[in-house]
């Protein structure tokens, strides 16, 4: 049992996914999972393991921002010895040819946050997917027909941005979406020498203002579940 999750040893599987909502997790598991446990409701941040096509899989909520994704990746691997981790989320596009309902392979992801900066002082480090992870889910997207993008994203602390053009200025340099993240997944990941990917679900677009309804968030939050799992 760690801090934040209150579960044995063994109740966590070596591979997670990890959506920041704990409901999510919740939907997860109880839609795609069989013999499903939840091992963890500390503050509320439900936790699950089941199977998966006869593979053992666990999802965890993991909170909205890097500070939160931080305590339950480290946990994780640290306390429980996951070895994978798949993170499923939402995210903005900011390019006019990534539309609502598409899906974005996070290549890489930048950061308007200092935490890496803790780490490294005045250098920059770029944490990336782990390649056979993302060559995998671009192929599965692929064969599935489902619209994705694979390229390079931001992770940024602030979700009410005070320059509502500030967007732009990333989109010049070819990134492809925002979300909230992914860059400390990535960074632990490499630290501790596991696995990871983001798979994001595009919810809305900075260029035109187009919103995902309740209902659509749904349904294509489930293509993006499909591609997870088939990693797992």
């Amino acid at each position: 049992m760690s801090i934040h999750i209150g579960a044995r040893d063994t109740d966590v599987a070596t591979t997670v996914l990890l959506p920041g909502d704990p409901l999510r997790a919740k939907f997860v598991a109880e839609t795609y999972l069989s013999s499903v446990k939840q091992y963890n409701q500390v503050r509320g941040m439900l936790g699950y393991t089941g199977f998966w096509n006869e593979r053992r899989v666990s999802v965890q909520g993991s909170g909205m921002g890097m500070a939160s994704l931080a305590i339950y990746a480290n946990e994780l691997i640290r306390d429980y010895g996951v070895k994978r981790m798949i993170r499923i989320g939402s995210c903005g596009a900011v390019q006019p040819e990534i539309k609502v309902r598409d899906i974005v392979l996070a290549m890489t992801a930048s950061t308007d946050s200092a935490m890496n900066r803790g780490r490294f002082g005045d250098m920059d480090y770029a944490p990336a997917a782990t390649w056979h992870l993302l060559k995998r889910a671009a192929a599965i997207a692929e064969e599935r027909g489902v619209r994705h993008h694979v390229g390079g994203i931001l992770s940024s602390d602030t979700f009410y941005q005070d320059d509502p053009d500030g967007w732009k200025l990333w989109g010049r340099f070819g990134t492809l979406a925002i979300e909230m993240e992914t860059n400390q997944l990535y960074t632990l990941a490499a630290m501790h020498g596991v696995e990871a990917l983001s798979i994001l679900t595009v919810s809305d677009s900075l260029v035109d203002g187009m919103e995902l309804s309740a209902e659509d968030r749904q349904s294509s939050f489930r293509e993006m579940v499909e591609i997870a799992l088939e990693l797992a």
